[in-house]
């Protein structure tokens, strides 16, 4: 009995690939024959629980998405980098970050040129009443606030320069169309306007007294022929630099007469109109100044020209830089409120500036 449950028990512990050793063409080689074939031929059971079976079966599956993902991310990146390599990207920064890294430069030159200006005071490089000092030039401000003048003196000649230069505006993007389109209107008076560009402003004060008399329009008059050649030569200059394609697209679209004009050749020419228009109310500001210089009476009121002729009657050279000074902060001043925020504006339509 004893050596009978030892056989018994080793049978039955014998591991089942040794079977196929001892009946090569029996049931245990069709139980076996799937297991040695190839793998290209094997299809995993769901109902297997063995994880060797299921290990090989998820490889395989996995296999042809390994291969494709990796191409489309890397297509992916190409393409970022791309766009990135196409636009300059300004980082946001905090508003007060931002306020100050924009108004240090400004501050630190200033501080410098009032430095220099109080050392040649010092130093009298020139006598005091000839060159006065800051402090001075502030006082005489000071007074001409508390006097309740000195806002008006401002006013006037705003309201001029501006009402003048919204008519310069009108005829000079009028004449400038009439000149970039018509080829015969161009060879005519396209020469004339860049020499009227270039004539000073003032040279047109004595004609305008002899035509107008000494009143507002020939202040309104000196304006016009300083700003309305700049503003007609910088549409020109715009409309020349508008590819064809843009014209034909436009054409093709329907937009022909005044609608092409409105939607297609303005907007195109936008950069060098957007420059004639900067340096139209340039001129126009110095035309001004010049006509208030000259033209003076009672009637006309008082602005910033008039307020530093009279310095110079009264041989006050504070009054005179006080002068100076306002018109000078004038100009920036329209600059960076009105002309700065539509030059980026422009830039950023175009993609040329970004925002991050």
């Amino acid at each position: 009995m004893a050596s009978t449950e030892t056989s018994t028990t080793s049978s039955a512990e014998q591991p089942a690939t040794e079977q196929p050793a001892e009946a090569p063409g029996g049931p245990a080689e069709d139980a076996t024959g799937p297991a040695n074939a190839p793998a290209a031929n094997r299809t995993p059971d769901s109902g297997s629980g063995s994880g060797s079976g299921s290990g090989s079966g998820s490889d395989s599956a996995a296999a042809p998405d390994t291969g494709t993902t990796p191409g489309a991310g890397d297509l992916a990146g190409l393409e970022a980098g791309l766009d990135a390599l196409d636009s300059t990207v300004i980082s946001r920064q905090p508003w007060l970050r931002s306020a100050l890294s924009k108004a240090f430069p400004p501050l630190v030159a200033i501080v410098i040129v009032l430095g220099v200006w109080q050392l040649a005071y010092h130093f009298q490089l020139k006598p005091h009443y000839l060159l006065p000092s800051p402090l001075d030039v502030y006082r005489s401000l000071q007074q001409k606030w508390l006097e309740g003048t000195l806002l008006s003196f401002v006013w006037t000649s705003v309201s001029r320069g501006a009402l003048g230069f919204l008519a310069s505006v009108v005829i000079g993007t009028l004449l400038g169309l009439i000149v970039a389109r018509i080829k015969p209107v161009r060879a005519a008076i396209g020469p004339i306007l860049s020499g009227l560009q270039s004539l000073p402003s003032v040279a047109w004060v004595p004609a305008a007294i002899i035509w107008f008399g000494l009143s507002d329009a020939t202040i309104y008059a000196v304006v016009l022929l300083g700003a309305v050649p700049s503003i007609a030569n910088g549409l020109v200059s715009g409309v020349d630099q508008i590819s064809p394609l843009f014209l034909r697209a436009g054409r093709t679209i329907g937009a022909t007469g005044l609608a092409g004009v409105r939607h297609v050749l303005l907007p195109a020419a936008l950069p060098g109109y957007l420059a004639g228009l900067k340096q139209g109310w340039a001129f126009s500001w110095r035309s001004l100044m010049a006509a208030e210089l000259i033209v003076n009476a009672p009637d006309l009121g008082t602005g910033l020209g008039q307020l530093l002729e009279q310095g110079r009657e009264l041989q006050d050279m504070s009054w005179v830089l006080a002068a100076i000074l306002l018109i000078l902060i004038v100009g920036i001043g329209i600059e960076l409120l009105i002309f700065a925020p539509i030059e980026r504006r422009v830039l950023r339509s175009r993609g040329l500036l970004v925002k991050n």
